[in-house]
Order: structure tokens, then sequence, then C-alpha cells
């Protein structure tokens, strides 16, 4: 009787692949509800960053989308690993087009001098992502290597770069509350914004490395 193989993680790859499958549930509906409160505190503020991170987070959800795919068609070994390439282009032009959007939106906010209203509510919802993002990411990043999944790795890279981006909007609208210091978040974003293409084009040319710790 065969047996499904045991992973890396002392799991079976369905196992594995159930858990990765419940992680982009979550990952959906987390980053759908954040995008949206975002967008709508962003609005309220006067907020180019708020609203750019709430994009992101609709970027974020795309490859949550992506991600489910392939790991619905990981129980077909001949469609795995096709399945496998073609979710790590979309989840590398995912890493594009956030680099593309961050890129903008600094560059708007610093050209229009945009001074936006203190969030109180912005801040606690950073503060949420900061504390959610760095778990999520581990865990997705704990699944890939079991299957060995470059798709799912990259899923993960993107989660980090969530985190990142928090990191950013949270030092933002506290230097905007409490020192009116409107240029800080959008030159902190422009830096950001090398590092993610890199990522980007590293997918594409399927270059993300499962061995991340």
């Amino acid at each position: 009787m065969n047996h499904p193989a045991i992973t890396t993680e002392g799991l079976h790859r369905p196992d594995l692949v159930k858990r990765g499958q419940g992680l982009e549930y979550f990952t959906i509906a987390y980053n759908s509800l954040e995008g949206l409160l975002a967008i709508v505190a962003g609005l309220m503020a006067g907020s180019i960053a708020l609203v750019g991170f709430g994009f992101d987070s609709v970027i974020e959800v795309i490859s949550g989308a992506a991600l489910l795919w392939r790991l619905h068609a990981d129980i077909d070994e001949e469609r795995r690993e096709r399945v496998e390439l073609l979710t790590l282009r979309l989840v590398a032009v995912c890493f594009l087009a956030l680099a593309l959007y961050v890129a903008y939106d600094a560059v708007s906010s610093l050209v229009s001098h945009t001074l936006p209203e203190r969030s109180v509510f912005g801040i606690l919802l950073a503060i949420a992502s900061l504390i959610v993002m760095p778990l999520l990411a581990r865990a997705k990043r704990s699944v890939a290597r079991g299957i060995d999944s470059k798709a799912m790795m990259a899923d993960a890279k993107q989660t980090d770069f969530c985190t990142y981006l928090s990191a950013i909007l949270l030092g933002g609208l506290l230097l905007n509350a409490l020192f009116r210091w409107w240029w800080a978040d959008p030159l902190a974003a422009l830096v950001m914004v090398p590092l993610i293409t890199k990522e980007g084009i590293e997918a594409l040319q399927g270059e993300t490395c499962c061995d991340y710790v």
C-alpha cells in the first residue's frame, strides 16, 4: 500500500498542503478586510500612504488566490510543476505591481507636498499588521520548505514585504502625528522600491530560493 511521502517537516505532504491552503485562505480574508479599512481610513484622512497600503493588501489577496490555485493542484504530480511555474510568475507580477504602486505613491506624495490628517485608526491598523504578518510569513516559509515550493516561498517573501511596508506606514503616520513630518513616509517607501523590484525579477527568473530561514 502506498503512503504519502513524509516531508522534511515530518508531516505527510497532504497535511502540509492543507496547512498551506489554510494560511492562504487567512491571507485572503485578512488582507481583504485590511485593504478595505486602509483605503477608507486613507480617504478620510487624506493619506496617500494609507490608501497605498490598502492597495498593497489587494495585491496580497491576488497573490494568495494564485497560491491557492497552486496548492489545489499539488495532488496531481504531472500538473504540479507547470502550475508551480505559472504561480511563481503570477507572484512575481504582484511584486512588480507593488513596486510600481509604491514608487508612484511615494513620488506623488513628495511632489504634491501632501499633508494628511492624523490617523489614529491608521496607526492601530499598521500595528496590527506588524504583529500578524511576521507570524504569517514564518508559517508560509515552513510549508514552502516542506513541499519544496518556490512559489509559496515567494509568497512568504511578499508577506515579509507587507511587514516592512507596515513599519514604514507606522513610522510615517507617527512622525506626521507627532511632528508633522509629511515627507518621512514617502521617502522611506522609496527606499523599499529597489528591494521589491529585485524580488520580482528574481521570481520571474525562477531564482527564489527555498532555503530562507
